[in-house]
């Protein structure tokens, strides 16, 4: 087993982007029919592609990296990783080619079919998020775990966190069912983990840090704050929910937040962290046999971590 910086995957992984866009536009660049719209989806890639953290696809390269010996870490094969590990970040920026490209890149024995299934899952997820902030009045009786729990696995869980492990599995040959059945069982667990701290980080991060200003609450998403908030209001605290949860209005929002401190949700947080972190511990310890725990080990320390 090789074991590379993450510095150096990163470096490796971000520097390959310009061979993608190559291969997706050179031939065509002069089509007399589609060469425009071929140089317009070399300006959007450029554009919108580069410049983030690269998690999902350098964690393909990694993973590969990791799996394979070095007697088998050929120049095709890495170069195959890299490609994958592209069609995954342009898959979570909604790109339609990465679908192309995954078919010409032979995963594995030109059998892609668990990766558009994964697609497939991933824009069901992304429904399911969206479907809380469609026009209309809000139904709090909607709010639920269950469904709170099927956002984050459909929407996170296996596009961030299955999806990159199994592309590197496949391509180191372990195809049992029995193996991607236990990667899974980790993986899902831990994308839920990443998007509860991503709820968080909307409610609770500081936006020069985390990019963004939140707007879960103005758009009335289904979240882990608020699906926990509504196992411990009393009915007066349930009402405020109703009445300003939803609203793109400074006041409602704060509101909102107000009642988030009043039931302690951050302490709530906190302890959910940890008591997550501890029980991947524990299904890393139980399903990882056969697969190198090191790699399933270093994603729960980098989710852990990621906001201490």
């Amino acid at each position: 087993m090789a074991s590379v910086k993450a510095s150096d995957i990163f470096q490796d992984f971000s520097s390959f982007f310009e061979k993608v866009v190559q291969d997706l536009t050179v031939e065509e660049c002069g089509h007399p029919e589609i060469g425009v719209a071929i140089s317009r989806l070399r300006e959007v890639l450029e554009y919108n592609a580069p410049g983030g953290k690269y998690n999902r696809g350098s964690t393909v390269l990694a993973s590969v990296r990791e799996l394979l010996p070095l007697t088998l870490q050929d120049v095709e094969t890495i170069e195959r990783a890299q490609v994958v590990g592209w069609c995954i970040e342009l898959l979570s920026q909604s790109f339609l080619v990465a679908d192309d490209i995954m078919d010409k890149s032979e995963t594995r024995r030109g059998k892609t079919c668990w990766y558009k299934k994964i697609s497939y899952q991933t824009e069901l997820g992304q429904t399911l998020d969206l479907i809380f902030s469609k026009p209309g009045k809000m139904d709090l009786a909607q709010y639920t775990e269950t469904r709170y729990k099927s956002v984050a696995k459909y929407k996170t869980a296996f596009s961030c966190f299955y999806l990159p492990i199994a592309a590197a599995m496949f391509m180191a040959e372990i195809d049992q069912e029995e193996d991607h059945r236990n990667a899974k069982t980790i993986l899902l667990e831990m994308g839920e983990l990443y998007q509860v701290q991503n709820d968080y980080q909307d409610c609770y991060g500081d936006p020069s840090i985390i990019g963004k200003i939140g707007t879960d609450i103005q758009e009335k998403k289904c979240t882990w704050l608020v699906v926990e908030a509504l196992k411990r209001v009393t009915p007066e605290q349930r009402k405020i929910l109703e009445e300003n949860y939803g609203h793109d209005d400074v006041d409602k929002v704060q509101k909102v937040k107000q009642l988030y401190e009043d039931l302690g949700m951050s302490a709530v947080y906190r302890q959910y962290e940890e008591e997550s972190y501890q029980r991947l511990q524990i299904l890393i310890s139980q399903h990882a046999n056969g697969l190198p725990k090191e790699i399933f080990l270093g994603l729960a320390r980098k989710i852990y971590k990621r906001q201490k």
